[in-house]
């Protein structure tokens, strides 16, 4: 059986998993009332240098975006129509806004994950699969035979570390497979660097590129050669926030997603009691509670537990 998108419309996100006899090969969530790209609407212009093609839109969300490419006849206070280019994102103590710019297309939301993918909708996932997708984003940590990959989301690019007890080059040879996995389930895009172990010879850095060239085929993308300190630096296109950097700069609304997910796959009898870190309810508004009310058929309530983790929360359901 060959692999097939799988998507679950969960509250306040969408999720989507490759899977392929019982692997998640790949994986994508989306946030629905972010600005994201493909989304075509018609915008007020509120900031432009008059001799500059860049300005600053807000959208009908009130989210503001940054906008190139303007006509020189473009002016504060206009209204335009644009198309989101790519999601803002939350990069430490700054967020990135979004990117847009102008279009004559026809005003259209943007795409759903069944739209993108053109996954099929399931009430869950296989057992596990998704948990395991959401440890590897959030600890930032994927283990191999000898060895280890540890990932870290920065302003400038996602920094992918090699380490283990592997000699170097089998170290190097040994971390490709589960790098290319890695940026697979994880949605990694934008430049991505490499610190591989060092390696001396040239013919041990020509098999690093040619197995790593193998190993991201299907991965549209640009490449440097590894260079004498090992590093190898991957661009890609980037439009949206992924796994890695949601979990790293939203931990609290990652993990109130989780949460809801947890409570929406309860099974039996009794109400639903959300326990988390007053950070994590704080960002479960009545809307979502409602929403989760609605499709349980149980009444919800939240406890705090401020001694928990940010990820430590969980659902249960309790007598009435």
């Amino acid at each position: 059986m060959g692999a097939n998108w799988l998507i679950e419309d969960g509250i306040g996100e969408e999720r989507a998993l490759l899977v392929e006899n019982g692997q998640a090969l790949a994986a994508a969530v989306r946030w629905p009332g972010e600005l994201e790209a493909g989304l075509i609407e018609d915008a007020l212009l509120v900031a432009k240098p008059r001799t500059s093609p860049r300005g600053r839109a807000r959208f009908a969300s009130g989210e503001e975006a940054l906008v190139d490419r303007l006509p020189p006849s473009a002016s504060e206070g206009a209204r335009l129509r644009l198309q989101v280019t790519r999601s803002r994102m939350g990069e430490g103590r700054r967020v990135k806004l979004a990117q847009a710019r102008p279009t004559q297309a026809e005003p259209r939301p943007a795409p759903t994950l069944a739209e993108r993918t053109g996954g099929r909708l399931v009430r869950r996932f296989p057992a596990g699969l998704w948990e395991d997708v959401l440890d590897d984003a959030r600890e930032g940590l994927v283990t191999f035979a000898g060895g280890s990959l540890i990932l870290t989301p920065t302003p400038a690019m996602t920094l992918v570390d090699v380490d283990g007890t592997l000699p170097p080059r089998a170290l190097a040879l040994a971390a490709i497979d589960p790098l290319a996995a890695a940026i697979a389930r994880m949605g990694l895009g934008g430049v991505i660097g490499i610190d591989f172990p060092t390696l001396q010879a040239r013919d041990d850095r020509k098999a690093v590129d040619v197995n790593l060239e193998a190993a991201l085929a299907d991965f549209d993308h640009e490449r440097t050669a590894m260079n004498g300190f090992g590093f190898v630096q991957l661009v890609a296109r980037l439009e949206r926030p992924s796994l890695l950097h949601r979990a790293a700069f939203d931990p609290a609304g990652f993990a109130a997603r989780a949460l809801l997910r947890q409570a929406e796959m309860l099974d039996g009898g009794g109400r639903i009691e959300l326990a988390a870190h007053p950070a994590v309810l704080a960002r479960i508004g009545a809307d979502w509670q409602a929403e989760l009310a609605r499709r349980s058929g149980r009444q919800v309530v939240l406890r705090e537990a401020a001694g928990l983790a940010i990820s430590g929360g969980h659902a249960q359901l309790i007598a009435i």
